[in-house]
C-alpha cells in the first residue's frame, strides 16, 4: 500500500514545555489555577491524562506552555517517546513535548499506537544515540518521516489495533486477578496474619529452621557457558523461580560451594533489593548455588516449605519486612531479622489444602501468561504491518 511519507512537522505543531522557577512559588490551591501536568500524573498503563494533582498560578503560563484537550504529549527524556492524549487542559514543563494537530488529518487512536510503537521508538532511539541522556527535542521529532494513510484508513487500522490491544489487556487483568486470588485465599483460610483471629499457633521462623545461610561473593570467576546453575536475586520472584535468564558456573570443590548449594525444599529469600521475594527449590532441580543477595532457609522436618514461602511473601510477611527495614541507604536483612519473622502455624493438613489450591491458581495464571505472550505477539505483529502499509483494511 503506497501511503505518502510525511514529516511529523507536516501534520503536527510541535513545541516543548517550560517551567516557571522556582516552581514551588507558583503552586496554588486556588480554583482558578491552571492544571500543572507532571510525569506523575501519567501512568504506563493509561492512555489519557484527565486530571492533575497540582495547579499553578495563572501568571506561571508566561514561562510555560498551555496544552489543550486532544493534544498529544510525549515524554522527552528518561523513557522518552511515551505518548499520552490530553483529556483536559493545563501547563507542561520542559519534560514534555506537545504535538497539536488537525482532526481532519489525524485520527487520535491511530497516532496513539503509532507514537508509542517500537517502530517509532527505534527511530527516536537512533536519532538520540550518543547523548549522555537520551532526550527528544523539537528538531529531532519534527523531521521524523512516517507513512500517512487517509483519516478513514487510520480509523480502520486503529480499530484493529484497539481490538488486539484489548485482548492483551484482558490477559494482563486476568494475571493480576490470579495474583490477588492467592492472597484472598490465604486470608480466607487463615485470617489476617497480624491479628490472627483464628488463634493459630504463632512461631518465630527461628523455631522452624534447621539450617540458615546466605550466598557468597566471588563467583564471577567461575561463570561458564554451561555447568551448574547459579541463582541470582533476579531469579527469585513472587514465590517462584524465574529461570529465563540463568547463569552457569563451574563450581569449585570447596566448603563455600557446599555451604551455598541448594537442596529440594530449600526456601530462597531476597535479603537486599526488594526484600522478601521468595522461591522454593522444586524436586529434581539441577545442582545449583546462590549469590550473596539471597538467604537459604532449610526447615526442620514437619514443616511445609511451600506454605512458609507463601506466608513470607504474603501481606503479613511484607509488613514485617517493612518494619525490619531500618530505612538506611541500602536495604538489607541479616540472620537475626530473618529468624525473628513470625508465622502462623495452622495444622499441616490445612497448609497442604491451601497449597493444593495455590497450585491450581498458579496453573491458571500460567495459562494466562502464555496467552499474554501470544496476544503481545499478535499486537506487535499488527503494529509492524500497520506502519509498513501492509495491514489490509476494508
Amino acid at each position: 500500500m503506497n501511503w505518502p511519507l510525511v514529516k511529523l512537522e507536516d501534520i503536527f505543531e510541535i513545541a516543548r514545555g517550560g517551567s516557571p522557577r522556582p516552581i514551588a512559588d507558583y503552586i496554588t490551591e486556588e480554583e482558578d489555577g491552571l492544571n500543572w501536568i507532571s510525569i506523575k500524573d501519567a501512568s504506563n498503563s493509561e492512555k489519557y491524562i484527565t486530571t492533575t494533582k497540582l495547579k499553578i498560578r495563572k501568571e506561571g503560563l508566561k514561562k510555560s506552555r498551555l496544552v489543550k484537550e486532544g493534544d498529544f504529549l510525549l515524554t522527552n527524556s528518561m523513557s522518552f517517546g511515551r505518548p499520552y492524549i490530553m483529556k483536559t487542559t493545563g501547563c507542561i514543563h520542559d519534560g514534555w513535548l506537545v504535538l497539536s494537530s488537525d482532526s481532519k488529518v489525524v485520527n487520535q487512536d491511530y497516532f496513539y499506537h503509532l507514537l508509542g510503537s517500537p517502530f517509532l521508538h527505534r527511530i527516536f532511539s537512533k536519532l538520540a544515540a550518543g547523548a549522555v541522556v537520551k532526550n527528544l527535542n523539537i528538531d529531532l521529532v519534527k523531521n521524523v518521516e512516517i507513512p500517512l494513510p487517509s483519516v478513514e484508513e487510520q480509523k480502520q487500522i486503529a480499530e484493529i489495533l484497539d481490538a488486539a490491544d484489548s485482548l492483551r489487556q484482558k490477559d494482563q487483568l486476568l494475571i493480576g486477578h490470579y495474583e490477588r486470588l492467592s492472597q484472598s485465599l490465604f486470608l480466607g483460610m487463615f485470617g489476617d496474619p497480624v491479628s490472627n483471629p483464628m488463634g493459630w499457633e504463632a512461631l518465630c521462623l527461628e523455631d522452624m529452621v534447621d539450617f540458615l545461610t546466605s550466598g557468597s561473593r566471588g563467583w564471577a570467576k567461575y561463570y561458564s557457558d554451561c555447568g551448574d546453575v547459579f541463582i541470582r536475586i533476579q531469579n527469585v520472584g513472587k514465590n517462584e523461580l524465574l529461570l529465563d535468564d540463568i547463569t552457569y558456573v563451574d563450581a569449585p570443590d570447596s566448603a563455600e560451594s557446599k555451604r551455598t548449594a541448594v537442596q529440594t525444599g530449600d526456601i530462597l529469600l531476597s535479603i537486599t533489593a526488594d526484600l522478601g521475594r521468595t522461591a522454593v527449590i522444586p524436586k529434581e532441580f539441577p545442582k545449583a548455588y546462590i549469590n550473596q543477595h539471597l538467604a537459604l532457609i532449610r526447615l526442620k522436618k514437619g514443616y511445609n516449605p511451600d506454605y512458609v514461602s507463601e506466608f513470607i511473601a504474603s501481606e503479613g510477611g511484607k509488613r514485617q519486612f517493612m518494619k525490619l527495614d531500618k530505612g538506611g541507604v541500602k536495604a538489607g536483612l541479616n540472620f537475626t531479622d530473618i529468624k525473628s519473622l513470625k508465622l502462623l502455624n495452622p495444622p499441616v493438613s490445612l497448609q497442604n489444602q491451601y497449597m493444593n489450591n495455590v497450585k491450581k491458581i498458579k496453573e491458571q495464571k500460567l495459562l494466562a501468561e502464555e496467552s499474554l505472550i501470544k496476544s503481545n505477539d499478535l499486537f506487535n505483529s499488527l503494529l509492524h504491518r500497520a506502519f509498513k502499509g501492509e495491514l489490509t483494511v476494508s
